[in-house]
């Protein structure tokens, strides 16, 4: 698959299909890559990648830090998936575009349409990410990491991150993991790097990206000014409180909620929902 470099960090992305341009923000925590599209739970299940591209100009791509595409040690605000996903629209030369979040993935596609509304047609926000449970679990995976990387230093992450799995496995490896795996010129200088000023970039990115006990990415106030059309199908599990979808319902004027509980989110119907509502967009 082709690469870009967006902002000094290498993107992996691939665009399937023809028609209006959609953007995809994938779903997964820091291994967000294309392939979740098509393999992860309820994108195996109703196939949204699959059934896009038969009507758009679909856009995916490995989010920074995670599967093939590069990253660094900075502190990752949801301003830097905007900058990615827009870096990779001006690559293409493609001016607006449809956005579209899974799960995390919403976080950054809510955030583009706050910061650029005049390069986002619509937004889709499927299955968002929300709820205390979800900020109880985030925060404890970059402590986890915080405290080992702390006791047993940086050498000692790198052998965990190289073992292949991400940080939601294993948050000894942390957020950083898949980069240092492909990357030995990164895994070197991540080595290298002091390791109290690493804990404290570590410890703060977690607390920035969830910040909240419920879906994350933009402030209300900024989410109410939203004009773009907006469709929201809720999830409803420890990751995915329901109320997180409804949290984007109620700031963003006029959004479309979809709601059907999840066990009646078939392929069929999930997809015609989400397809007459780009078509309704594209109109």
């Amino acid at each position: 698959m082709p690469t870009v470099m967006i902002d000094g960090i290498e993107t992996r992305y691939e665009v399937l299909g023809s028609g209006p341009p959609l953007l995809m923000y994938a779903p997964g925590g820091f291994d967000a890559t294309i392939e979740k599209w098509s393999g992860l739970g309820i994108y195996e299940k109703v196939k949204p990648l699959a059934h896009l591209s038969r009507h758009y100009r679909c856009v995916v791509f490995d989010r920074r830090e995670c599967g093939q595409s590069g990253g660094r040690v900075e502190r990752i605000t949801w301003d830097h998936y905007v900058i990615q996903g827009i870096g990779l629209l001006d690559h293409l030369g493609i001016h607006k575009a449809h956005a579209m979040g899974g799960c995390m993935g919403c976080c950054p596609a809510i955030a583009m349409t706050v910061t650029h509304p005049d390069r986002v047609l619509s937004s889709v926000f499927f299955w968002p990410v929300g709820g205390p449970h979800y900020r109880l679990n985030g925060h404890r995976r970059f402590n986890e990491h915080v405290v080992f990387a702390a006791a047993q230093g940086l050498h000692e992450v790198i052998k965990v991150a190289r073992e292949g799995k991400s940080f939601g496995a294993d948050p000894r490896g942390g957020p950083w993991a898949s980069v240092i795996r492909r990357d030995p010129v990164f895994a070197a200088r991540f080595a290298e790097q002091d390791l109290n000023a690493y804990l404290l970039i570590a410890g703060l990115t977690g607390r920035t990206l969830i910040d909240r006990d419920t879906s994350p990415g933009a402030e209300p106030e900024d989410m109410m000014r939203i004009k773009t059309p907006a469709l929201i199908i809720p999830g409803s599990d420890a990751s995915h409180a329901t109320s997180a979808a409804r949290y984007i319902q109620e700031s963003i004027s006029g959004a479309e909620y979809w709601d059907v509980p999840v066990s009646q989110q078939t392929e069929a119907d999930t997809m015609k929902t989400m397809l007459e509502f780009l078509d309704r967009a594209d109109g």
